[in-house]
C-alpha cells in the first residue's frame, strides 16, 4: 500500500482483498477475546472539521484495541486552513503522533495533509469520498453474500461521496453498480468517467429507482441531505419523492437481498423503519465493520 488511505482508486484489487483478509483475521481476534497489540504505544491524531459519532467511535475503540491511543482534535483544537495553514498542521501532527485521521469538507484538504504529513494519513472522510465506509459495506458484503464480485448492486439516492466511493471500487473489482439517483444529483463526472473507462464493472444510471433495484442484489441508501447542505433540505424532499427504500422498492430486488445504508439514518426520508429494521437489513453489522476495516487499514498503514 501507499502510505496513505485517501481513496479505494488508490489501490489495486490485489491489496484491496488483502484488507479484507485482514479485517476478518482481526475481528476474529477480537469475537474470541484474543489480545492484538500490533500498535502498543503507537499515537493517531484524529482532526474533526466534520463531526461523527461513528466515526469518532469507531477509530477511538479501534486502535485502543490494537494497543494504541486516540487524540480527538475538534472543529475548535484544529481550524483546518483558517487558524493555520494545512501543510503546518501536518507537519506539527506528524512530530507527536504515528498516524493520523482526518474527517474534513473539501478533499483538497485531506490531499494537501497527506503531502505534508511524515506519518501515514486516512480519509474519514471529505465531501468528494468516504473510502473507509465503502470498504465496510463491501466487506459487509463478502460476508452476508459470500463475494463482492458479479453481484448487483443498486445505489438509490443522492450522488454523493458515497456514489463516488462506490464507483471508485467498481473500477478495481467486477460487479454491477446500478444508481438509481434523481435527474440532477448525479456523481462526479470525473469518477464516473474514470470508472466506465476502467471497463471492470457494468455501470448503469437510472432515474427511477424501481428499474435499479430490479433484481439487485444488494440495496443501499444514504440520506438525501448531507452535512453543510442543510439549506437545500426541503427541495431535496421534493428532488427525491419515490427514491425512498420502502417494503415496494425492496419487492424489486432479489429475494435474497440485503440493505445497507451507512448511517445516520433519517427514518421515514430515505428509509423506513420496516426496511431498516427488517431481516434483510445488515445495516448494524456494516456499523460495526467500520471498526475493524479501519483497524485493517491502521495496521497495514504502519507496518
Amino acid at each position: 500500500m501507499r502510505k496513505d488511505f485517501l481513496a479505494i482508486s488508490d489501490l489495486s484489487r490485489e491489496e484491496i482483498y488483502e484488507l479484507f483478509a485482514l479485517t476478518k483475521e482481526i475481528k476474529d481476534k477480537r469475537k474470541k477475546g484474543e489480545t492484538y497489540h500490533p500498535l502498543k504505544g503507537k499515537t493517531m491524531a484524529m482532526i474533526f472539521q466534520k463531526p461523527s459519532a461513528r466515526t469518532r467511535i469507531s477509530f477511538e475503540t479501534g486502535i485502543y484495541q490494537l494497543g494504541g491511543h486516540a487524540l480527538y482534535l475538534g472543529p475548535n483544537d484544529v481550524q483546518i486552513g483558517k487558524r493555520e495553514a494545512v501543510n503546518d498542521i501536518a507537519r506539527i501532527i506528524s512530530g507527536y503522533n504515528d498516524i493520523i485521521m482526518a474527517r474534513v469538507f473539501g478533499h483538497e484538504d485531506i490531499l494537501e495533509l497527506a503531502e505534508y504529513a511524515s506519518v501515514p494519513v486516512i480519509n474519514g472522510l471529505t465531501d468528494l469520498l468516504h473510502p473507509c465506509q465503502i470498504m465496510a459495506d463491501a466487506f459487509t458484503i463478502i460476508e452476508h453474500k459470500g463475494k463482492l464480485a458479479g453481484q448487483t448492486i443498486a445505489f438509490i439516492g443522492d450522488g454523493n461521496n458515497i456514489c463516488n466511493s462506490w464507483l471508485n471500487l467498481s473500477a478495481k473489482i467486477p460487479f454491477t453498480l446500478n444508481l438509481g439517483i434523481p435527474e440532477g444529483y448525479e456523481p462526479d463526472k470525473e469518477i464516473l468517467s474514470m470508472a466506465k473507462r476502467a471497463n471492470v464493472s457494468k455501470i448503469k444510471i437510472y432515474h427511477n429507482p424501481k428499474l435499479a433495484a430490479n433484481g439487485a442484489d444488494v440495496i443501499y441508501t444514504d440520506v438525501w441531505t448531507s452535512m453543510g447542505q442543510e439549506k437545500e433540505t426541503e427541495q431535496r424532499k421534493v428532488d427525491f419523492s419515490g427514491f425512498q427504500v420502502d417494503d415496494a422498492l425492496l419487492s424489486h430486488a432479489d429475494d435474497d437481498a440485503v440493505v445497507l445504508h451507512c448511517l445516520p439514518a433519517h427514518r421515514g426520508e430515505e428509509i423506513t423503519d420496516s426496511v431498516i429494521d427488517g431481516p434483510q437489513s445488515v445495516v448494524f453489522d456494516e456499523a460495526e465493520n467500520r471498526m475493524h476495516i479501519q483497524n485493517a487499514i491502521i495496521v497495514k498503514l504502519m507496518s
